[in-house]
């Protein structure tokens, strides 16, 4: 009987979903967000953010969501470092204490999209440095599904049509990585 031996992951592609109730702030974030991950590759339109009101105390209202992919490929072992970095963004960037841009960052590769989060919950795996992956989509026949718990503005079609688009960008990466190995 042969053992079964691990094998590397393949690459992933890394981006934001940006909370923001300051534009000029948010452009900071992403010039920041740059020099880590690589130059951005694709850029979202600006959704409204408001299907609840948990972050209006702290950013203010209106508050919306970009979505930004990076060009470099990364090992998904990296997902927890990654949220390390935009959390010190986020620090950076404080006005008067207060958050005026939460980036969430995550990665996707063919089948899911997966966030990183610095909170516990029974659907999360831990992977150091206090950071845990939430997977929050997965890819079938042609769309995204999300997972029950999932957050509600991830269940929109509107961002499953930016992670689409994504998704076909990352297909050809992945095509040049595996047949340079």
């Amino acid at each position: 009987m042969s053992k079964m031996k691990p094998t590397p992951a393949k690459p992933v592609k890394y981006f934001i979903g940006a909370l923001f109730s300051d534009k000029n702030l948010l452009e900071e974030a992403l010039r920041r967000a740059e020099n880590i991950f690589s130059t951005a590759d694709l850029l979202s339109a600006d959704f409204p953010f408001n299907l609840t009101d948990y972050y209006t105390s702290e950013m203010g209202s209106p508050i919306f969501r970009r979505f930004v992919s990076f060009s470099k490929l990364f090992s998904p072992d990296f997902l927890a470092s990654a949220k390390i970095h935009t959390n010190s963004i986020e620090d950076d960037l404080r006005v008067a204490s207060l958050r005026k841009v939460n980036l969430d960052v995550g990665y996707i590769d063919y089948d899911k999209v997966v966030l990183a989060s610095a909170k516990y919950g029974i659907h999360k795996i831990y992977l150091g440095q206090g950071i845990y992956a939430d997977l929050t989509l997965h890819y079938v026949k042609g769309h995204y599904q999300p997972y029950d718990w999932a957050f509600q503005d991830f269940k929109s079609p509107d961002y499953h049509s930016f992670f689409l688009k994504m998704r076909e960008i990352y297909k050809q990466q992945i095509k040049q990585v595996l047949l340079i190995r």
